[in-house]
């Protein structure tokens, strides 16, 4: 089954495709779609909306996994992240995909066995689990690459819609 990961921002929106088949994961594409801070919200929106309509038609998921937003303190970019993440959603849903929604503990706990993991400990597994060369780049690639294995490792037991 091909999987989208999505890690939703508005500066930059990580994805992360891959091919799982059992319990082996084939990396197909990662990377990052970025927007300009000096656009207007709306034209950042805008643009998140197309490039990643675009990488949909690309790449043909069969499924889509996305993160929860988890903010304490700061609620404007709680806000304009859930901006993009709406954006995320809405061309996920467009395309009919079954979209599962993970908050970082799970992920944590999927790619590591560990919940208080640390971004460096995620990266490592992801990229043994994938048998890449090197850790992915950007960051928020190598997130989206994690969601999307942490669907795989969870079939039909979390929140579908």
């Amino acid at each position: 089954m091909r999987i989208i990961g999505i890690d939703p921002g508005t500066a930059t929106t990580g994805f992360g495709v891959i091919e799982a088949v059992g319990g082996n994961y084939k990396f197909i594409d990662a990377g990052v779609i970025t927007t300009k801070p000096d656009i207007s919200m709306p034209e950042r929106l805008s643009q998140i909306y197309t490039d990643l309509t675009q990488l949909v038609n690309e790449v043909k998921p069969e499924a889509a996994a996305i993160e929860l937003l988890f903010f304490g303190n700061n609620v404007t970019t709680a806000i304009t992240v859930g901006q993009a993440r709406g954006v995320a959603l809405l061309v996920l849903h467009n395309y009919g995909l079954p979209i599962a929604e993970y908050n970082p503990m799970q992920i944590k706990v999927a790619i590591t066995g560990y919940g208080a993991a640390k971004k460096p400990q995620i990266q490592e597994m992801v990229k043994m689990l994938l048998k890449l060369p090197q850790i992915p780049k950007p960051d928020d690639a190598a997130d989206a690459l994690a969601i999307a294995i942490t669907h795989a490792n969870s079939f039909g037991r979390n929140n579908e819609h």
